[in-house]
């Protein structure tokens, strides 16, 4: 299984953690699912995770369904989303 990093700012650090449970829920085809944040305190978080189907995961990104996009913008993500990296 693949293993994933999506970095991306977010509006503020603790809003961002309050959805954690959330987001681990709806995470499309992942396990491992894993939140992190700067260690210099600024607003930039990332999600690392496990996903079962790699193609399918990019094309969730590539565009997500709105509900999705609505989590993230209720988590205070700043939107473009993401930058994803793919362990190699």
């Amino acid at each position: 299984m693949p293993r994933i990093l999506i970095t991306h700012d977010v509006q503020d650090v603790e809003r961002w953690l309050q959805g954690k449970a959330e987001r681990i829920a709806t995470f499309p085809g992942g396990s491992n699912v894993t939140d992190l944040v700067a260690a210099d305190g600024s607003n930039k978080a990332a999600v690392v995770a496990e996903v079962d189907d790699l193609d399918a995961f990019n094309a969730f990104m590539a565009s997500p369904p709105p509900e999705m996009a609505a989590q993230a913008e209720s988590h205070g993500v700043v939107m473009p989303t993401a930058t994803l990296y793919v362990e190699a």
